[in-house]
């Protein structure tokens, strides 16, 4: 049994009595064993296994922890447990109603919501307050939704009184937004928590027992929707110290006040810690110390054996200091899957990985840039994603708002054309349309909330004439859209040869590599490719062209092999949308932000970019973050290290003619005097 393996105070975490539990679990003392203890001694004492309820922050934990309950219960039984994050679970569940819900990606509702707000000319309203951006609105609805329970306009007011003349019209435009998507059956993952919750908070779930991991890092909606669940017993798991996710919602006060909101709560303390040796925890401790203790905790070195003490690197420019770690790594014995070099900023993890590469020492990436948020692959799986489902407005939007004179308004009123002329099947009116007259657009006008669209004559077709065209695009009535320009009919007229292309095409891999070669797609990557070889002087560095040319191939040659697994485009596409951002690109050692780097362990970690303004970040916690959030950062990078740490800071940046002094972290670390 899992139990017999546990420390006294894991064992007594693990066989509590049912109720509201809570296990404090600092940095490697251990709690994915507890966790997984814990389900055990509820499946020894008789505890049905399809009412046990296992959250976790990504589906690979949850995986994980059930393999290692799979090692002493059949398969039948452990398969019979509810497991996943908040949002996979909410989304099967959901399904398993009949909810007829489509899951769509923030970028791709962002899209939507623009097209939304685009509507509403709001510079015309010569208002004092200038208006946020569709973009930013959007994501302060988003954060909204995961922090308060209240009205959207009472939130945001708090935040931007001085946006008060606005709130109707942004109110306005999320009432459409949401009508949009109850309409075409869209939810996002905020969405799936909400209508999880309100569900149970009318219908009920049967529950033996909820175990939550990585509690810390829950928003109040996270939290909110346990509380509609109304389980038997609670058993949640996480580290005040390791709460990083202010920026996107994460509430401390959820662990912090766990006490004194659950009834006979019961807080457990694990505090041995297996990972790292005793100079690196005693430098992790002395610096968190410096934040308040919410609970009290002192943490036993269990490890023994070699101690090699932290190690400060002191340069005097930045790039010396990337290209020096990078021969450090070089000379290491250190295998380099259990290499680390951890960054507070994207900027930092640049001048590692050229570094790297130019020593020929391999490397991966993660946290900053995911594959899946690349635009080249999101335009791949928009393709896809249509092909499944042709009643997907956001993907439409999303691929076609890349044609010159086609933003995301005009996307949309296309989308709503090609539904009209094939009576309601895309693509029918795509590719056969069976009705010939454009459908009335946007018939409602409303002045004061900032409407100005006006009826446009239909557009002549002779406009067009000197375009050559076959002649079924020739005749199609899109033709007569008066806002489609002939460089939007050209994007028109190649996405219609790539459908032609795919008549026959079933395997997802075929599918791929004819949308690759496609003039199409090759329209997308010259574009991307041409932004992101573009100087600020605005001329284009060939060079810099080429190598994103090459990076964006190396991209679709990989979703081609992620797709080579599936017999089915609809299998594909539903494994890239929830699985996507849990996959990696490459081998070797790990890049790693932060928050990438949480949870997981490493031989030799290096931490860099320790400098004043840097880490910590000062630019972030003057947009809501604090220096106690930003000292949490630095316990998770550290406590990522086992047996070697280094800790890194270069005085100047040579190219930017910039000083910097050494990180505050350094001298509570004790590694610099004050």
């Amino acid at each position: 049994m899992p139990l017999t393996t546990l420390n006294e105070e894991q064992l007594s975490a693990a066989t509590a009595p049912m109720g509201n539990n809570l296990i404090i679990a600092s940095a490697g003392t251990g709690k994915t064993s507890t966790i997984v203890g814990r389900i055990a001694h509820l499946l020894h004492n008789g505890t049905d296994p399809s009412k046990i309820l296992l959250l976790t922050f990504t589906n690979k934990a949850a995986g994980e922890m059930l393999a290692r309950v799979g090692r002493y219960f059949p398969a039948k039984v452990v398969n019979s447990i509810e497991s996943g994050t908040f949002h996979a679970v909410s989304y099967r569940w959901l399904k398993e109603m009949n909810a007829g819900i489509t899951l769509k990606q923030p970028g791709e509702l962002k899209t939507l919501f623009r097209s939304v707000y685009e509507k509403r000319q709001l510079k015309r309203l010569n208002l004092d307050t200038e208006a946020f951006s569709a973009t930013y609105l959007y994501e302060q609805y988003s954060l909204y939704q995961n922090a308060s329970l209240d009205g959207f306009d009472v939130w945001f007011l708090e935040k931007y009184p001085d946006h008060k003349p606005l709130i109707d019209i942004y109110m306005n435009i999320i009432d459409e937004f949401e009508e949009t998507k109850e309409k075409y059956g869209f939810v996002s993952f905020n969405d799936l928590l909400l209508k999880m919750r309100s569900h149970l908070l009318e219908h009920g779930r049967e529950l033996v027992e909820v175990l939550v991991d990585e509690y810390q890092d829950t928003n109040t909606l996270q939290s909110a929707l346990v509380d509609a669940m109304r389980p038997n017993s609670l058993f949640c798991v996480g580290d005040y110290d390791q709460s990083i996710y202010a920026f996107n919602g994460a509430n401390i006060q959820n662990i912090a006040t766990f006490g004194t909101r659950y009834k006979d709560a019961t807080v457990f303390t694990l505090d041995k810690n297996y990972r790292s040796s005793a100079s690196i925890l005693s430098l992790a401790n002395r610096v968190i110390e410096r934040n308040e203790r919410i609970y009290p905790k002192k943490l036993v070195v269990t490890k023994t054996g070699k101690n090699q003490p932290p190690k400060l690197l002191m340069y005097n420019e930045l790039f010396d200091q990337y290209q020096s770690i990078a021969r450090t790594i070089k000379q290491t014995y250190t295998p380099t899957k259990d290499i680390a070099v951890i960054f507070r900023n994207n900027a930092s993890a640049d001048g590692i990985e050229a570094s790297l590469r130019e020593m020929g020492i391999a490397s991966k990436r993660k946290g900053g840039n995911s594959f899946f948020e690349a635009k080249e692959v999101k335009f791949l799986l928009d393709v896809c994603s249509l092909i499944v489902n042709p009643k997907d407005m956001m993907a439409f939007i999303h691929i076609f708002e890349y044609g010159k004179g086609i933003g995301s308004a005009l996307a949309k009123e296309m989308f709503e054309c090609f539904i009209h002329f094939g009576e309601g099947n895309l693509f029918v009116g795509l590719m056969h349309p069976r009705v010939f007259n454009l459908p009335k657009l946007n018939p409602n006008k409303n002045m004061q909330l900032g409407l100005f669209d006006d009826d446009n004559e239909i557009g002549s077709i002779t406009r067009f004439s000197h375009i050559p065209l076959d002649e079924k695009i020739r005749s199609h009535p899109i033709l007569k859209h008066p806002k489609l320009t002939a460089d939007g009919l050209q994007f028109f007229k190649m996405y219609h040869e790539f459908l032609r292309s795919i008549n026959t095409v079933k395997q997802p891999k075929t599918l791929l590599i004819k949308l690759i070669e496609s003039p199409l797609y090759q329209f997308i990557v010259e574009l991307l490719a041409t932004h992101r070889g573009r100087l600020k002087s605005g001329e284009i560095d060939n060079e810099k062209k080429a190598l994103a040319k090459e990076r964006i191939a190396r991209k679709a040659r990989l979703l081609t092999d992620l797709a080579s697994h599936y017999q089915e485009v609809h299998r594909f596409v539903n494994a890239m949308v929830l699985g996507g951002n849990e996959l990696s690109e490459g081998d070797g050692v790990n890049l790693l932000s932060i928050h990438a780097s949480k949870g997981l362990e490493f031989t030799e970690v290096y931490v860099v970019d320790l400098m004043d303004g840097r880490f910590p970040n000062t630019k972030l916690m003057g947009k809501g973050g604090s220096l106690d959030e930003e000292r949490r950062l630095f316990y998770v990078a550290v406590t990522r290290a086992k047996e070697k740490l280094y800790l890194s800071f270069a005085k100047s940046d040579r190219v930017k003619k910039l000083d910097f002094k050494a990180s505050p972290f350094l001298f509570e670390a004790g590694l610099l005097k004050g």
